[in-house]
């Protein structure tokens, strides 16, 4: 099966118009049309690195901070999942859990496996790497479900001097590697995906195996 380059055919990745090869813009939206973006990978490791550089501060830095008339109290993501957990509250705890730490660590692994995969080659399938970068756009939004917590938090959570709640240094941080790995994953070219082979490369034949062998005998033998 050939690919749209193969065919001399181009997408426009803003309408998605197919256009002849060698089109400098789309004729139904205007944008400029090109094959590949060759600057892809370099942009999206660029926003990579940003996105990791701000994703450990904001795990290790107060999300949260409560003053009240006793004192005052503040607590990383983690550390009010666990809290949460403690409280019975388990339901809430897993899904901040799976928010803050479960799809961030996934989408930072696949964004990264997707450039090795373009740069030197992959055992995955085509198929199924275009599923995963899918999936990783399509649930980049729901990691700042953190920072709209914070937000509602200290928003309604205004009692004068009883009890003040304010967001922390973390949501920054937090919100910024949300925002870095969206822009990472979005400046990927999927479209280079395709371009090394549609198929998983073939493994190395074992030499204890005597299929080949038997195979081979038995075409001699019908010969």
């Amino acid at each position: 099966m050939k690919t749209a380059r193969e065919m001399g055919l181009i997408g426009c990745k803003r309408c998605t118009r197919v256009s002849a090869e060698g089109t400098r813009n789309c004729q139904r939206c205007g944008g400029k049309i090109n094959s590949r973006d060759p600057k892809s990978l370099q942009k999206v490791i660029a926003w990579w690195l940003l996105g990791v550089a701000c994703y450990i501060p904001g795990n290790l830095y107060p999300m949260l901070e409560t003053k009240t008339l006793v004192g005052s109290d503040s607590s990383t993501i983690i550390g009010g999942a666990v809290e949460l957990a403690h409280h019975g509250a388990w339901g809430v705890a897993i899904i901040i859990l799976i928010a803050s730490a479960v799809i961030p660590m996934a989408k930072f692994i696949i964004i990264l496996g997707l450039v090795i995969g373009v740069r030197r080659g992959s055992q995955i399938s085509d198929g199924l790497r275009q599923k995963l970068y899918e999936v990783v756009e399509y649930i980049g939004r729901w990691s700042m479900i953190d920072v709209f917590v914070v937000a509602v938090l200290s928003s309604l959570v205004q009692l004068q001097t009883l009890v003040n709640i304010s967001p922390g240094t973390a949501s920054i941080f937090f919100a910024l590697s949300v925002i870095f790995t969206m822009l990472s994953a979005q400046n990927f070219d999927s479209r280079m995906i395709w371009d090394n082979g549609h198929m998983p490369k073939p493994m190395a034949p074992d030499e204890n195996d005597p299929g080949p062998m038997l195979a081979g005998a038995e075409k001699e033998r019908s010969a």
